[in-house]
């Protein structure tokens, strides 16, 4: 299995978001999104920072959610995707 790169992690990050009805603890989003702790830390801080992720309270509870950002990262990364696969790059 080859390793991901960063753009690839950050899909998969925002991916794993998006699939839980853009609504995830963020501990469970640590150990869906298969990187290290160290390594998770760093990227969502990342993503928070560009602000393709937020950080909601809900009942004394946070969340982790997509912004319009983060939504518009999937659908260009989709559409990249479908580049290489068609032109078998």
């Amino acid at each position: 299995m080859a390793k991901r790169g960063k753009l690839e992690i950050i899909h998969d990050i925002l991916k794993i978001i998006y699939e839980d009805n853009n609504s995830i603890k963020y501990t469970p989003l640590l150990r869906k999104s298969n990187i290290s702790t160290t390594r998770f830390k760093e990227y969502f801080s990342e993503l928070i920072e560009k602000g393709f992720i937020k950080e909601m309270n809900h009942k004394k509870e946070k969340f982790v959610t997509l912004t319009e950002k983060g939504f518009k990262f999937l659908e260009k990364y989709k559409t990249i995707i479908n580049f290489i696969d068609e032109f078998e790059l």
